[in-house]
């Protein structure tokens, strides 16, 4: 599968947080369904003795002329990774990556906020200028 346009962008983003990539791509493979591909996994250690962190992160740059198409074809994405995950392993949280300029126009609309409330969604804004992570939102 074609990996998105930031795809490398994210991923170092997330290593400069000190997260160790540890599937590109990360593949979910549940019950009879097709074999599904998150972008990422990675996983932090919280500290020495303690079990790290997690994560799945399905990368969205978000570049189609119609926003809310390509947030609604993401939506459905994530519902499915996030139903799958939680059988597969349940212990990892998934994350949708979203690049800031879409973050600051999109997903600060009331609706947007309601939907992804509704569904529980996890982001991670991402800057591509400066390949960082800005902030991450859970749900």
């Amino acid at each position: 599968m074609a990996k998105d346009l930031y795809h490398y962008i994210v991923k170092t983003a997330l290593e400069k947080e000190g997260w160790n990539i540890t599937n590109d791509p990360y593949y979910l493979s549940v019950m009879d369904s097709p074999d599904y591909e998150i972008d990422l996994a990675a996983e932090k250690v919280v500290g020495a003795e303690k079990e790290g962190r997690k994560i799945a992160v399905e990368i969205k740059s978000f570049t189609a002329a119609s926003i809310p198409h390509e947030f609604n074809k993401a939506l459905g994405q994530y519902l499915g990774y996030h139903l799958f995950l939680s059988v597969q392993e349940p212990d990892r949280k998934l994350y949708l990556a979203v690049p800031e300029d879409v973050y600051l126009k999109f997903f600060t609309k009331q609706s947007t906020i309601f939907t992804i409330k509704h569904y529980h969604l996890n982001i991670i804004v991402y800057c591509v200028t400066t390949q960082t992570i800005l902030s991450w939102h859970e749900n």
